[in-house]
């Protein structure tokens, strides 16, 4: 009895082994190590490697065919932006300045042209959807590290300014971009990727519409509205700058464009399994046709 619940133990556990080896050998660990940089008021070129901050990422993909696959990553990078790099002479008068941690939870369908292991490379593309978390902060005149939302630098959350809302920390993105990898291994790739992800916000960098009315944001906020009124504009930190905070209802940002932010760097991708995994004790070469036994 012993040996018969021993023999079905055991063949339970190996076909839950074949099983779950037949799912793996489909999975590959993901990683991605490079830039990150925004586009958005404070940064006016759409694409650039100027005030770029490192980046990188960590997720798997599941082949669902030799072309096609889903991707889960979670990305981790910094952005940041100044009007002291600006060609525009009015926004370096401004001379605002942010800085902000990206998180990023994306998922990603991934499209590759070929099938690597027959050409040994393949560009791709991919699109998906993201969840990522924000923080916009910036340097005071003493060099002190001020959160922007709460200050709320345009009137959000403010009875005069019903229609500015205060922003959230929690957004979503859709993720878009493409790349190329090629083959080291059976099992290791190695590639270089652009990923942009276009959201649904203004306020990365804290600045999106108009210049709240001086007098409300010192009244509403006190010892707060002070330094929201000195965080809104700072012109009057600059040598020969102009101190004088700009007339309530002068253009700030741009609201009608919303902000991106966007990762490129180098690719790895490990596939835990392949097919010679799988076909031991034969080369690698497949399952051997069964021998004519008539």
């Amino acid at each position: 009895m012993l040996v018969k619940q021993t023999f079905i133990l055991a063949l339970l556990l190996s076909t839950s082994v074949v099983y779950s080896q037949g799912i793996l050998k489909n999975v590959s660990i993901e990683a991605f190590g490079g830039l990150a940089n925004y586009q958005g008021e404070l940064q006016e070129n759409t694409y650039t490697f100027s005030q770029a901050k490192p980046a990188g990422s960590l997720g798997a993909s599941y082949a669902l065919t030799d072309k096609i696959s889903l991707r889960g990553l979670i990305t981790y990078g910094n952005i940041q932006g100044a009007d002291s790099y600006s060609s525009n002479l009015q926004r370096r008068q401004r001379n605002l300045s942010f800085h902000s941690k990206i998180y990023d939870a994306s998922l990603t369908g991934v499209y590759e042209f070929f099938d690597i292991m027959e050409k040994r490379y393949t560009p791709y593309v991919f699109g998906g959807i993201s969840v990522f978390n924000m923080g916009p902060y910036a340097y005071d005149s003493l060099g002190k590290k001020i959160g922007l939302n709460n200050l709320g630098t345009e009137g959000q959350g403010l009875p005069e300014y019903p229609e500015r809302e205060k922003y959230k920390y929690q957004n979503i993105s859709i993720p878009f971009g493409g790349g190329i990898r090629f083959a080291v291994t059976r099992n290791v790739s190695l590639g270089w990727e652009f990923r942009f992800n276009k959201t649904f916000t203004d306020y990365l960098d804290d600045v999106s519409t108009q210049y709240a009315d001086r007098s409300i944001l010192l009244v509403a906020r006190g010892a707060r509205g002070s330094k929201a009124v000195e965080m809104a504009y700072r012109g009057g930190e600059l040598k020969n700058g102009n101190p004088s905070y700009p007339a309530a209802g002068t253009m700030r940002g741009n609201p009608k464009t919303k902000d991106w932010f966007y990762f490129s760097g180098i690719t790895v991708s490990y596939k835990l399994f392949n097919d010679r995994d799988f076909n031991r004790g034969n080369g690698g070469k497949g399952i051997p046709c069964p021998k004519n036994v008539y």
